[in-house]
């Protein structure tokens, strides 16, 4: 397979990412008007609805969770990297393509082996919120989880064929 094979998968894989995570960008949007709103009834009216705190929740879940794979794609993650900083971009590859292959990939699909019963049985009760006038959502919500530890997946797969095409690239950076 050609660098430039690897390149332009990687590009496709990438763009999920970047749909999803600008899709979920909104959510940070819709969570400040949400919690603006909750204080304001609240505090002003001393009015309350436990389906629009709940819906604080829904979102803030949301955001995180559709939000990794994008944050992943950007770099966006918390990294120890006393001694990545000063590698070489083909010492980065490795690093990356091993980080991916070895720990991002496993956990993720661990992550969505474990949570495929929990998000099934929360599916065949449409399980909702135990709190009276709570959103009936509980499910939709637990279906999350899986569904971050793909795009998670997606995201690794391209991080690690990037990855791949650096460390197979003629050029030679590495000093």
């Amino acid at each position: 397979m050609s660098v430039f094979t690897l390149q332009s998968i990687s590009a496709r894989l990438e763009r999920i990412a970047e749909t999803i995570g600008n899709i979920a960008a909104w959510a940070a949007l819709a969570l400040v008007i949400v919690t603006f709103a909750v204080v304001v009834f609240r505090y002003l009216f001393q009015l309350g609805w436990i389906a629009m705190q709940e819906s604080i929740l829904y979102l803030h879940a949301s955001l995180f969770l559709l939000g990794a794979a994008y944050t992943l794609k950007r770099d966006g993650h918390v990294r120890v990297d006393i001694f990545y900083r000063e590698f070489s971009e083909k010492r980065k590859a490795l690093v990356n393509l091993l980080g991916s292959i070895l720990l991002l990939l496993p956990v993720c699909v661990f992550l969505l082996w474990i949570s495929w019963d929990y998000v099934s049985v929360a599916w065949s009760l449409r399980e909702g919120s135990r709190e009276t006038g709570g959103l009936p959502y509980v499910y939709i919500l637990k279906t999350l989880i899986p569904v971050a530890a793909t795009l998670l997946i997606i995201q690794g797969i391209s991080q690690a064929l990037a990855s791949l095409g650096v460390l197979l690239s003629d050029q030679d950076s590495d000093s």
